[in-house]
């Protein structure tokens, strides 16, 4: 059997590294390792340095270059480290390299977000979609790392790498990626009869960036109990519940988050959770307007959905924590009337370019949440009346 990867341990202590390429500015590059150090504390590691190097093109051998490595093996030699995560995916050889030099166990983005997702897996479906995930990562890295997967008996050639024994450990693999396939589609299957049964409610789907309140507006528009935190991927498990505005009846359903660098192989096996997403009526896209860069994570939000297929149906755009974007931007000396001119600029911005479908509110406060209410179910209303035009009971 394969040996699984042992979660991070609660608060182990890591480093971060970052590659600063002539596609990306140093900026940028914090930004990510910004990111990254909330992907760690998400897994219950601490990032207590962070290192970058600026570089034509990563080295093949050991991604950073060797004065880099010998530096960061410096730092790590003698201190209570026991974790490197670099924030690009590595390959299979450049890990091994890596940790014969720095003597501690080296990841990469992908690595860590799988860690995040198999701790936060809770249902048969997402444990199977990341397990699968899992297996996609280990298989072009078998060569490179060879951690052995499954021993034959002792014996000559037992007790190394040897071609043959590689040979076995990706036959291993690749069993159970299709044994994982098989099973998660044997689950869509009974997904899709469910989502068959739920009729011809108007579906909605709550879509965004990781980390930017979907569940806590689920739990206000829906009176749910979803699990929401100020962590990453809070969320791995499609919720939906059946709500009802004003005597008109709709499915609300609360998705993965999406987030820049999101492995590929992990979004093409939740592509079946994605389908809540790409089977809805009406996205709700929530942004956290607090966020310094919540510009860019719309961006990726909205690539996300072209390439799901999904960014031509009606969207509703939810600006959420509006109580700390005003924190963040105003001072305590500045004007009532000089706040008020600033975020009426803002939200005239936003207005005409998402041509008057957006909404600006506080979902930790529940500030401005019937205007919100009003404006989904004037969508959901009009939906229905232009799917069902000669049906009324749906309408008072």
């Amino acid at each position: 059997m394969i040996e699984k990867k042992q979660a991070i341990q609660k608060e182990e202590r890591a480093v971060i590294v970052g590659v600063i390429t002539k596609d990306q500015t140093e900026q940028q590059v914090n930004e990510f390792l910004d990111e990254l150090m909330f992907l760690a504390e998400t897994a219950g590691a601490v990032a207590v340095k962070r290192f970058t190097q600026r570089l034509a093109h990563p080295d093949r051998a050991t991604f950073v270059g060797k004065g880099k490595l010998e530096e960061i093996h410096q730092f790590v030699a003698g201190r209570d480290i026991s974790l490197v995560i670099f924030d690009d995916e590595l390959t299979g050889s450049q890990i091994a390299n890596m940790e014969k030099v720095l003597k501690v166990k080296v990841i990469d983005r992908s690595d860590l977000i799988l860690d995040i997702f198999a701790r936060r897996a809770r249902t048969a479906q997402a444990k199977v979609q990341v397990e699968l995930a899992q297996y996609q990562y280990i298989l072009p890295r078998l060569r490179g790392m060879w951690s052995h997967l499954e021993r034959q008996g002792g014996g000559i050639g037992s007790r190394g790498p040897g071609e043959t024994e590689i040979e076995t450990d990706r036959r291993i693999v690749k069993d159970k990626i299709s044994l994982l396939r098989k099973r998660l589609e044997d689950i869509d299957k009974q997904a899709l009869t469910q989502r068959k049964e739920r009729g011809e409610f108007i579906r909605v789907a709550l879509v965004g960036y990781t980390n930017v309140g979907k569940s806590t507006i689920m739990n206000l528009l829906s009176k749910s109990e979803v699990f929401a935190e100020n962590k990453l991927f809070a969320t791995l498990d499609t919720t939906t519940r059946k709500v009802v505005f004003d005597q008109t009846p709709f499915l609300l359903s609360d998705t993965v988050g999406f987030i820049r660098k999101l492995p590929h192989h992990l979004v093409e096996s939740f592509k079946s959770t994605l389908d809540e997403v790409r089977e809805s009526d009406i996205l709700i896209h929530v942004i956290d307007i607090s966020h310094p860069k919540y510009e860019e994570q719309i961006e990726v939000v909205n690539r996300t959905l072209q390439e799901l297929k999904a960014f031509e149906k009606p969207i509703i755009m939810i600006f959420n924590k509006m109580d700390l974007y005003e924190a963040n931007t105003f001072d305590q000396w500045l004007e009532d009337e000089v706040k008020q001119d600033i975020l009426a600029t803002m939200k005239q911005g936003w207005e005409t370019k998402s041509q008057g479908n957006c909404v600006f509110i506080s979902a930790l406060e529940k500030r401005n949440i019937e205007e919100l209410r009003k404006t989904i179910l004037d969508k959901v209303a009009q939906l229905y009346k232009e799917r069902f035009p000669y049906k009324t009971e749906f309408f008072y």
